[in-house]
């Protein structure tokens, strides 16, 4: 915009309707939010690489994904992250799941609701539980609105937690019983009969 040329008359303002407003403001809002998230993922981003200049997504030790898989772009889902990404991003899983996730929602231990203290070994449920924090993110956000919590809860936390702790689940041959602490990976179809 150029300067006003002297003697010209002054621009008159902006005038807004009132009903307009609202929108305007929550526009804003999400926008700034937003920009807050990509200031977080960009000062993580920087911190590893200034950690560690050699080390990139991928390369040295990998997490779950496959070693030698080519990153074409940045990934949200924690089990195609590798190296320093992977642990910085499951540093921030633990935190959450450690004590938010389990003291709100951890239920009591039983035959029909097995846990493991180190579920974090158990690639299905670092996936699960990374994917409901992800999810927690964004719908408990003040730009989610009142309904964003309740969304959560309904379509979010109750089926994840139904998977993870079920008979059948991730955890069926870990702790059953407080008072017996267990922990076993259990098998995979390419573990059990040599895929072809």
């Amino acid at each position: 915009m150029s300067d006003p040329q002297p003697g010209a008359p002054e621009p008159k303002p902006i005038r807004i309707p009132d009903e307009d407003l609202d929108d305007l403001v929550s526009a804003l809002n999400r926008t700034m939010a937003e920009v807050r998230q990509h200031g977080v993922l960009l000062d993580r981003l920087g911190s590893e690489a200034d950690n560690d200049p050699d080390q990139a997504p991928g390369n040295g030790q990998p997490g779950p994904a496959a070693e030698g898989q080519l990153e074409t772009a940045p990934t949200l889902f924690i089990l195609a992250m590798g190296g320093a990404q992977y642990a910085a991003e499951l540093a921030g899983l633990a935190n959450w799941v450690n004590h938010l996730l389990l003291p709100s929602y951890g239920r009591e231990i039983g035959s029909a609701r097995p846990w493991c203290s180190r579920w974090y070994e158990h690639p299905e449920a670092v996936a699960r539980l990374h994917g409901l924090w992800l999810a927690w993110q964004q719908l408990t956000a003040a730009e989610a609105g009142h309904t964003g919590p309740s969304t959560w809860h309904r379509d979010h936390l109750d089926h994840t937690l139904l998977q993870l702790r079920s008979p059948d689940g991730p955890f069926a041959a870990c702790t059953t019983s407080p008072s017996r602490p267990a922990h076993r990976l259990l098998s995979t179809p390419d573990q059990l009969g040599g895929a072809a």
